[in-house]
């Protein structure tokens, strides 16, 4: 069987195809998927032989995609938002504010900003379900990956309803028992000789950040992750000096702001929906509510 003779081809086995590049084997994918490994292997078979397409081949790892599997990848990720939105959509129906939001924010904003800001939504509206994407990867609100985003840049898309929220302004912070032990750096030369913790792969942000602060490299931290959170954490441990955001430290007496006539960030924040859910109640009261919060946040 082949595309040529126009046969539809079965949403569960896309998501079997899917789990399968997700989770690197038949096992991995029917746990994930919550179906049975014969079903998930029947799936790829079926759906290969649809497409005439080879999609998977074994190795000792596992099943390893092809090259046509990769280049399916996007738009079978397309597909598994777009079922993601229609259930939350369905799930709404009725009266009241009801059935899941999907929020997609960055790693410090979805663990340390907006917990607070959900569990006022949740109390306010009890029906309502909330989805936390925490990710410091830009979800796309046009395939639906979200439906709403707190993002750290403005947005360029034109179909989107884009409030701008605010600034959050970073600094250099350490944790009194770091400094007892090392000293407290005078100068941006000073840095030099401090455990400095900072990112392990570079990104715009960082190269656009090295411009002004040309210590601030790969070669320079004694600790290193792309985790911001494993960040904060590191500087609440004392493991050394790094970069957190203004407003979080404060809510942290033990956490010491070092040069701050030398060395400061400034992220502006923004809240975005997709302009068709404008007038969809479970959306918007989010929207509201996330907004509202934001700049309690912001404005303290």
């Amino acid at each position: 069987m082949t595309t040529e003779n126009h046969t539809e081809i079965g949403w569960e086995l896309y998501r079997s195809y899917l789990g399968v590049l997700e989770e690197g084997s038949l096992s991995g994918a029917a746990r994930a998927l919550g179906i049975a490994q014969p079903t998930v292997g029947r799936h790829i078979d079926t759906l290969e032989k649809a497409l005439g397409l080879a999609l998977f081949t074994r190795s000792q790892t596992g099943l390893l995609p092809t090259d046509a599997a990769r280049a399916l990848q996007p738009f079978a990720q397309s597909m598994n938002s777009s079922a993601a939105a229609l259930r939350r959509a369905a799930e709404s129906q009725g009266s009241g504010i009801r059935g899941a939001v999907r929020i997609t924010a960055s790693e410090v904003m979805g663990v340390e900003v907006l917990p607070p800001i959900v569990a006022q939504l949740q109390e306010t509206y009890p029906d309502l379900k909330v989805e936390l994407v925490v990710s410091n990867r830009v979800q796309d609100l046009l395939q639906r990956e979200a439906d709403i985003a707190v993002r750290m840049t403005p947005p360029k898309q034109e179909q989107l309803i884009a409030r701008r929220v605010g600034e959050v302004h970073l600094g250099f912070h350490a944790h009194p028992r770091y400094l007892e032990r090392r000293g407290t750096p005078q100068t941006l030369d000073d840095l030099a000789q401090h455990a400095l913790i900072g990112f392990d792969e570079e990104n715009a942000f960082i190269r656009a950040a090295r411009k002004d602060f040309p210590l601030w490299q790969r070669e320079a931290f004694a600790l290193r992750t792309d985790n911001d959170m494993a960040q904060l954490a590191l500087i609440r441990a004392g493991c050394g000096i790094g970069v957190c955001q203004n407003l979080l430290a404060q809510r942290e007496p033990r956490l010491v702001r070092l040069l701050p006539e030398h060395f400061s960030l400034t992220l502006e924040t923004w809240l975005t929906m997709h302009e068709d859910l404008r007038n969809t109640p479970r959306c918007k009261v989010t929207f509201d509510a996330l907004l509202k919060g934001l700049q309690a946040y912001m404005e303290a």
